[in-house]
């Protein structure tokens, strides 16, 4: 906002002045500056080799006037190289969901490091895994990878060899992870890639077409054209302004691709939060592939995807025809014994029904906790969750569709939010307003978290701090 001319500045954002806004994220700044020098010191003498200073880019979109250099991350708690402590809401942003170094995970890595970490061949770990996979997700025929974005990736290229179709349908405002295929939008009523990306080389409309979520209109007319492989969609959107699913929409797709000849592939990478087995299986929502990444090793780099019988028995021929070569699906880290070994454990010992009730129970009081917040300042925002996941969206709702989320967004407000949670002990996801809930949380820290996002909406709105 600095670069915009003061007198063309709005009053206010999601009804918060801007210079209470602009005193309150200077001061803000201040603050976490004066509270972590040798952070500040690290990043200075370790940033030359990297490109951008930091060994992911995305490592610099934090909202803070520079990165963490994070010491230790243990359970719900994460400790900076000046010794500041902070309840961790973000969990690598859903990669540590069920608490960061969870013993039996940490366990299970250990042994496994004595016995060998890649080999190219399957351990005992990984033929008991597959039960677990099928008690929990349901009877899918399942591959493992490194993330989901290959879990996806790969799920669509078996969609499109068993139906011979070249597209891909997905939501506007969705994310698949780094999918070529969903990285389009919108684009007044039309597919475009999205703006933004990095040396995109050929065009993504060839390969994906893009309707609003909640519409099944729109996802009629884009099937019934024949030439559309899959549906690739999140039972609930999660990477924008959250949009849950409106009544009859998942089971309005299960149909349409029926209709149509398209195979539905559900992506639980971040519905996981729902509960042991994810979103779909207890709402009755029928996939014919499903995708589960991030959390479901423990926080070890670890994604499934799997498919029904009958997509099996279709791929099964059409590999039976295909010549000899590269399948373009797999790497050679993928399927290493330490990802089972951390899959067992996590999905035996730590992610169980007993974990969730915990999760669910803790992220129900936050979210209550901070719509109370919400209507205490007076403000036109509201509260989503799923399961474990809550997110705060500074706009009113409920939104319907990704169009309606990006409109949703405030940059301003939501970096300011975030750094005053931050230098009051709370660490919240970076790009969405999301918070997770882990069996390491606990009431206290949850509390926490209401207590100071109430503190931040009465300095941002309170006259006393104008």
């Amino acid at each position: 906002m600095s670069a915009i001319p003061a007198e063309q500045q709005p009053l206010a954002v999601a009804g918060v002045e801007t210079a209470r806004l602009e005193a309150f994220r200077t001061r803000e700044a201040e603050r976490f500056v004066a509270a972590r020098p040798r952070c500040r010191t690290a990043l200075a003498a370790g940033a030359a080799p990297w490109l951008d200073g930091v060994p992911m880019h995305w490592m610099r979109d934090w909202p803070s006037p520079f990165p963490l250099v994070v010491a230790r991350a243990k359970g719900a708690t994460l400790t900076d190289l000046d010794g500041n402590r902070l309840d961790d809401f973000c969990l690598g942003d859903t990669g540590s969901m069920f608490g960061h170094s969870p013993a039996p995970v940490a366990r299970a890595m250990r042994r496994q490091a004595t016995r060998g970490l890649t080999c190219m061949l399957p351990s005992e770990a990984a033929l008991r895994v597959g039960a677990l996979l099928r008690d929990r997700f349901g009877p899918f025929l399942w591959q493992v990878t490194l993330s989901a974005s290959d879990a996806n990736r790969h799920a669509l290229r078996a969609a499109r060899a068993v139906t011979g179709r070249r597209k891909t349908l997905v939501f506007n405002g969705c994310y698949h992870g780094a999918l070529e295929e969903a990285m389009v939008e919108l684009r007044d009523g039309r597919t475009a890639a999205r703006r933004g990306l990095v040396g995109q080389g050929f065009d993504l409309t060839e390969g994906a077409v893009c309707v609003e979520f909640n519409d099944l209109a729109p996802v009629e007319a884009a099937l019934s054209t024949g030439d559309v492989a899959a549906i690739l969609t999140e039972p609930v959107m999660t990477n924008c302004c959250m949009v849950l699913p409106e009544p009859g929409f998942l089971e309005g797709l299960r149909r349409l691709a029926d209709a149509h000849g398209a195979l539905l592939i559900i992506d639980e990478t971040h519905t996981q939060s729902s509960g042991p087995g994810g979103y779909a299986r207890p709402h009755g929502l029928e996939a014919d592939m499903l995708v589960i990444g991030k959390c479901v090793a423990g926080g070890v780099p670890t994604a499934l995807w799997g498919m029904t019988e009958a997509v099996a028995a279709r791929f099964r021929a059409y590999d039976a025809a295909r010549p000899p070569g590269h399948s373009g699906m797999g790497t050679t880290l993928a399927g290493n014994p330490v990802q089972f070994a951390c899959l067992e454990a996590t999905l035996a010992e730590v992610a169980t029904e007993e974990a969730f009730a915990l999760m669910e129970a803790g992220a129900a009081r936050l979210a209550e906790g901070l719509s109370r917040a919400i209507v205490a300042a007076v403000l036109p925002w509201h509260v989503v969750r799923v399961g474990a996941r809550v997110e705060f969206i500074c706009a009113p709702g409920p939104l319907r569709n990704g169009s309606e989320a990006a409109a949703a967004h405030r940059p301003a407000v939501e970096a300011a939010v975030h750094l005053g949670l931050l230098n009051r002990g709370c660490l919240i996801a970076p790009f969405h307003n999301m918070m997770l809930v882990s069996p390491a949380t606990g009431r206290a820290r949850v509390d926490r978290l209401i207590r100071a996002f109430g503190d931040v909406l009465d300095d941002l709105t309170s006259p006393r701090h104008g």
